[in-house]
């Protein structure tokens, strides 16, 4: 039997939470941080920096806006659209997602916890108010009216870019209290709030099998929704391109793309 037919075998009939990654969003045309044609960063943007130094959160805004339109753009591809298909069929009870492009949403799943947060809202730091990040485009572009987004950009995996200069750059203050924005995402240094991570528990408690795809399972958060499933003892899939932390525990490991295989598994187990 192939891979896929095992894992048809071991997930027919259950109720399956899915835990992805940056793999997933790859066919999408978002680049992932691993693995085979992946963007590395030298200094990624961690929570100390971002408060301590007002010239690195200029940078991380502009680099921000500057990738906005080119992160958003894309697609939700056919990995994304056959989880919505699993979901719709009762086989998928809930994703949770360590991606922060929103497009397991757009593709139309559900029940979606989106672990690391979303490029797509904005948060205050100082009164807790969320805003869309539309409107604090707009704002920016408002106190910015010199930027615009240049041609063929590099967009890193978090939805921004790599800009040349700061200069003359003004970050957009809370419209309720003045006080410092953030993207509502999780940075490097930074710990996933307790309740997001009791929801994704939540996913993991009520299902009988985890299918992990496009991830290689390098940040802790993804290693420790996978440590909830073993406590339990139910199956574990996993489908990625290269290696990942937990192989050795996984009853079925497929080697390939998520958007074939996921496919097929949606195809064989409607």
């Amino acid at each position: 039997m192939t891979g896929i037919e095992n894992a048809v075998e071991l997930l027919r009939d259950r109720r399956v939470a899915v835990l992805t990654g940056a793999g997933i969003s790859t066919d999408s045309g978002i680049p992932a941080y691993r693995g085979a044609g992946a963007r590395t960063r030298a200094n990624p943007m961690t929570i100390q920096t971002y408060l301590a130094d007002e010239a690195a959160r200029r940078r991380y805004w502009l680099g921000g806006h500057l990738g906005w339109l080119a992160f958003t753009a894309p697609d939700p591809n056919e990995g994304h659209l056959a989880l919505a298909r699993m979901e719709r069929a009762g086989t998928v009870n809930g994703i949770v997602t360590q991606n922060v492009d929103g497009l397991h949403l757009r593709a139309g799943s559900t029940r979606v916890v989106e672990i690391h947060g979303t490029m797509h809202r904005t948060l205050c730091l100082d009164c807790g108010q969320v805003f869309d990040r539309r409107a604090i485009a707009e704002q920016l572009e408002t106190l910015n009216p010199w930027v615009r987004k240049p041609e063929n950009i590099e967009l890193n995996p978090d939805g921004d870019v790599t800009p040349e200069s700061t200069e003359g750059f003004v970050i957009p203050p809370c419209t309720v209290c003045g006080g410092m924005l953030k993207p509502e995402v999780v940075f490097f240094g930074e710990f996933v709030p307790p309740a997001r991570f009791r929801t994704a528990e939540s996913v993991v408690n009520a299902a009988d099998a985890l299918l992990v795809a496009g991830t290689s399972l390098t940040v802790n958060s993804g290693i420790r929704i996978i440590e909830r499933a073993r406590r339990r003892g139910i199956p574990l899939v996993i489908v990625n391109r290269e290696p990942t932390r937990a192989d050795a525990w996984a009853d079925v490991v497929i080697s390939g793309g998520t958007s074939p295989v996921l496919s097929a598994l949606a195809d064989a187990l409607a």
